[in-house]
């Protein structure tokens, strides 16, 4: 419940704590809000301090004891709760001056905390391309690095990039098959859709020719005995599929400060293993392959080494992961990957736990829901996927056309500019206003929309307000903050204060859908008051009062948008 500014509420809780005993923090988890607008504007539940008596007294008794500070107009006891009236000049003043002087670092803690976090995200095989998948998983990744970032935490943002397997061999030998030496530049192919296009030709080959899946196991330990033609094909191929990766990353904003490679730890996970099979946690099956024995906690066993003594994923993370909580000293290592893994990362803690890491509790497992099509799920293998390149060329050359047939005169330059901008505020928006655990169907034209629950839309009401800001010019007299006595002024005003609270609580829960549907509530609420008053033909103490409203929607919206890592545009 987010209802008053930081300073609003401090006070209050302040109020309360004296007159019951209560402590600050206590009392801040139980304001609840009233059911309808006429019993106040936040309420506070008297059963936890009425020991054994009845709490309906209780609430009349604290409501005449109580000394309410002056953001508090009035105080009114109704059954077991006190409610209580928001003086809303001092409201206004109090959150526009605070708005207006902390500017873009409005709702960010005074003080920057001591934890140091690690966001995994996006994850590629250098086998293929990253598609729309990667696109909701970088969307999640880079807004949450920016939420706790403002939140005062040092974040690291990483990425690991999945460079050997099975899966990897599967495309290298399709190349050798059936490449005839081409390559990225001599086909004019982008180098991670290149060796996407083997991969996906493999598939079909084994299909009629079962035999290509030993010749990729046997492919497979060549690699792990380091064998020089495997390996150079093997460095050729990923150099191809990294660079792709790159110009992906620079066009859809994805930033990383540290990456790791599968090939650097798949062998580093020997003393581990053996770590495990000393404590008994492991056990050789009658095939040779190494099993977690996990059982008994509610999961299934867990193979962490093959039979033919080659590295699976789990391998590599258990290796992985105690290098990161070594080498970066974490508080918090987050893991951004679907939850069609929520399994494999339950096997994992599980088992770094049972290895004695205490850190393995500070391991987290961000699960996101699957980006659908319209005719279902996406497959790699058989290349039913939507690439990332070529959704955000799709979705810029919607954009494209809108801005022509709003402004036939723009040059190319900007309209390619504002086009850019609109297309990743349009994908990035819906991959984060839906709940990350749930699944969801990508539609490209709603997303697009310049009304409704999108991007396009947040950016559009940042480009109104900025444009009542450029034709208002200087500033001519000063806010008197009592004439925003409006219903409109008044909500836009209360969701404006409630920012601080909204981000402590995002950065607590990484609920990342809880931002993109205040920023659609402000952005609602500024509109609606443009529709029902006039700034810019008011009288001048109604003009600059309704303008200083104006600046600090816009103040706050282009934050959030910021921290969302999408653009904000001063003309659509």
């Amino acid at each position: 419940m987010y209802i008053l500014s930081m300073n609003a509420k401090d006070a209050l809780s302040k109020a309360i704590s004296k007159a019951t005993g209560l402590s600050e923090e206590k009392i801040n988890t139980l304001f609840e809000l009233p059911p309808k607008k006429e019993f106040g504007d936040i309420a506070f539940p008297c059963f936890a301090i009425a020991k054994g008596k009845n709490p309906t007294i209780t609430a009349k008794e604290l409501a005449e004891k109580i000394k309410p500070p002056k953001e508090i107009s009035k105080v009114k006891a109704v059954g077991p709760y006190v409610n209580f009236f928001l003086n809303d000049a001092i409201l206004a003043e109090s959150t526009l001056l605070e708005i207006l002087k902390k500017r873009e670092k409005y709702g960010a803690p005074e003080k920057k905390s001591k934890k140091k976090v690690m966001i995994e995200y996006s994850a590629p095989n250098t086998n293929k391309p990253l598609h729309l998948g990667h696109l909701r998983n970088d969307s999640i990744g880079m807004a949450l690095s920016r939420v706790l970032e403002f939140s005062g935490q040092k974040v690291i943002k990483a990425n690991l990039i999945n460079d050997r397997g099975i899966h990897i061999c599967q495309a290298m030998l399709a190349y050798k098959k059936f490449g005839k030496g081409k390559t990225p530049q001599s086909t004019g192919i982008k180098g991670d859709k290149f060796v996407g296009d083997y991969y996906v030709k493999f598939n079909q080959e084994a299909k009629n020719n079962p035999t290509l899946n030993k010749e990729a196991a046997k492919l497979l330990q060549k690699w792990e005995a380091h064998d020089p033609a495997t390996i150079e094909l093997w460095k050729k191929m990923r150099s191809w599929a990294l660079e792709g990766f790159k110009k992906t990353y620079a066009e859809f904003g994805s930033e990383f400060d540290h990456f790791f490679f599968e090939s650097d730890f798949y062998d580093k996970a020997m003393p581990l293993i053996e770590l495990g099979l000393k404590k008994g946690i492991f056990y050789k099956n009658k095939d040779g392959a190494i099993i977690a024995k996990l059982k008994e906690f509610g999961l299934p066993d867990k193979t962490v080494l093959r039979s033919d003594g080659t590295s699976i994923y789990i391998s590599n993370d258990l290796a992985l992961t105690k290098f990161k909580q070594e080498e970066f000293n974490l508080d918090r290592n987050i893991f951004v990957v679907a939850n069609e893994q929520n399994l494999y990362f339950k096997q994992l803690f599980k088992i770094l736990e049972l290895l004695g890491f205490k850190w393995a509790s500070d391991c987290e497992h961000l699960n996101y829901g699957l980006v659908l099509l319209p005719e279902g799920k996406m497959k790699s293998r058989e290349g039913k996927v939507i690439d990332a390149d070529d959704l955000i060329a799709e979705i810029k050359s919607l954009a494209e056309k809108e801005i022509k047939k709003r402004h036939s005169n723009l040059e190319e330059k900007e309209i390619n500019k504002r086009a850019k901008a609109i297309a990743l505020a349009a994908i990035k928006f819906s991959m984060l206003k839906i709940h990350h655990k749930k699944d969801f169907t990508f539609n490209a034209k709603e997303s697009l929309s310049f009304e409704g629950e999108s991007g396009p839309y947040l950016q559009y009401s940042y480009a109104r307000a900025k444009s009542i800001l450029r034709k208002a010019g200087a500033r001519k007299g000063k806010p008197d903050f009592s004439l925003l006595a409006s219903s409109r002024e008044k909500e836009l005003l209360k969701k404006l204060g409630s920012f601080p609270q909204l981000i402590k609580r995002v950065a607590e829960t990484s609920e990342l859908h809880a931002l993109c549907h205040y920023l659609l509530g402000i952005a609602e609420e500024f509109n609606s008051f443009y529709h029902e008053k006039q700034v810019l033909k008011e009288k001048e103490d109604i003009r600059e009062t309704r303008l200083a409203l104006v600046e600090a929607f816009s103040i706050v919206l282009s934050t959030g948008l910021k921290l969302l890592n999408i653009p904000v545009i001063e003309s659509m």
